[in-house]
């Protein structure tokens, strides 16, 4: 027998116990959820099964069922130990021919071993036929991994298939808050479940998408919500199909990350983390369109580092990384925060200063950089020191420029002059 608790079960010890159901005219029957088979019926019963005594009825011969068959009594069994009955169609075979009947079951446990088992009831007047559609429409219900429940209007259950109940096994209507039902109790958040319910009722139905909390964790579920009404009474009930989309909806997140990743790819330099040349002229265009309406000016400087190979040549390409990255971090301190700053690549940088009062000012923001990179780097690698310089040159629009393309050209021709005088300098163009 299983590990859970049944402790709260009714224990049937024998045969004798059961004597006041020879009195029931509808049929009872006792089934043996551990041996698979009959442990019991009344004689309506044993009529319905066209048998002559109990014993035929204990010893019918049950080896040709399915494994499916066997996992829906081990199923219903456990959705009536938790809920104290289930009601919900079954299809028989008596004589071989099928039958679909509206059964109620309600768990117990038998015997000295104290097996599982169910006490099915049936009332052949709740029939609910035997044409194809409706022996399908069962099937369908009972195999499909779509989880499938009927409620009440008031959110508890009144029938569900396997798989629903599979997947919610662990809830337990006895620990549910008073204004919390079985429907809301599904939800990750509770508050979305009872405002997805009320909308059902208000709207006749819907299709909606939310986070459940199931036995295997918290999925995303598409639920397909209609109203329909009991079969035997004519009550009014929602139907919900729920639709396991997690993976879906995984890889459509997927898919958003790449379209970020490439976005950053694309815009941004892999290694330093600062915007890439064409991030930057396309944020120029607004900055210069800004600039000439206001009558301002910008400058462009273009940084070259002196003395990096050495970097890489002595200590390797990982120290040179590093020594980018505190490079870029440099870059960002000495500027203000309407100021740009991208990697060209290599050990080429350019700034765009905005918002420029005259051109000293900006000659001060450039050899404020060339005095923050000639600072020691310390590389991490060896513990040791590396220690590089910079060469600055700038233009200015709309002097020496109207577009991104000529004033880098203007600032880049401009930072050569500096290298070529001796570098560690700045240099108008």
């Amino acid at each position: 027998m299983a590990s859970a608790d049944y402790s709260h079960l009714v224990h049937i010890k024998d045969h004798s116990e059961l004597a006041l159901y020879e009195l029931i005219p509808n049929v009872v029957w006792v089934f043996d959820i551990d041996r698979h088979g009959w442990w019991w019926g009344n004689q309506p019963a044993l009529d319905f099964w066209k048998l002559d005594c109990l014993d035929d009825l204990i010893n019918k011969d049950l080896s040709d069922d399915s494994q499916g068959a066997r996992d829906r009594t081990v199923q219903t069994f456990d959705l009536a130990a938790k809920n104290g009955l289930t009601i919900d169609p079954w299809t028989t075979y008596p004589n071989g021919k099928p039958k679909t009947l509206h059964m109620m079951h309600r768990a117990v446990l038998i015997g000295p071993e104290r097996h599982r088992a169910i006490i099915a009831y049936i009332n052949e007047e709740v029939n609910l036929g035997e044409s194809p559609e409706n022996l399908l429409l069962a099937e369908a219900m009972r195999y499909t991994s779509v989880l499938v429940t009927s409620f009440t209007l008031e959110g508890m259950p009144v029938v569900e298939n396997p798989a629903a109940t599979q997947a919610y096994k662990s809830l337990d209507p006895k620990q549910l808050p008073d204004d919390v039902n079985m429907f809301t109790a599904r939800f990750a958040v509770l508050d979305e479940g009872k405002a997805c319910m009320q909308r059902a009722l208000d709207e006749q139905g819907g299709r909606w998408t939310y986070d459940m909390q199931t036995d295997a964790g918290l999925r995303k579920h598409t639920l397909d919500i209609r109203m329909t009404r009991h079969p035997l009474n004519g009550d009014w009930l929602f139907m919900v199909a729920e639709y396991d989309v997690t993976q879906l909806h995984q890889a459509l997140d997927a898919a958003h990350e790449a379209k970020d990743e490439l976005h950053r790819l694309a815009h941004y330099d892999a290694l330093t983390g600062l915007p890439s040349l064409r991030l930057l002229e396309a944020r120029s265009q607004s900055l210069i369109a800004q600039a000439e309406r206001h009558g301002q000016q910008l400058a462009v400087m273009f940084i070259d580092l002196d003395g990096f190979k050495a970097v890489n040549d002595t200590w390797g390409h990982d120290a040179g990384d590093g020594v980018l990255k505190e490079v870029a971090l440099r870059l960002e301190t000495c500027l203000r925060d309407s100021d740009h700053v991208a990697r060209v690549g290599g050990d080429e940088f350019i700034a765009m200063i905005t918002d420029i009062t005259s051109p000293e000012s900006v000659e001060v923001v450039a050899r404020k950089i060339i005095e923050r990179i000639s600072l020691p780097f310390a590389l991490k690698e060896s513990n040791e020191q590396a220690q590089i310089g910079a060469s600055v040159g700038i233009a200015f629009y709309p002097q020496q420029g109207r577009n991104m393309e000529m004033l880098i050209k203007a600032a880049d021709r401009s930072m050569y002059r500096v290298k070529k005088q001796g570098k560690g300098d700045v240099t108008f163009a």
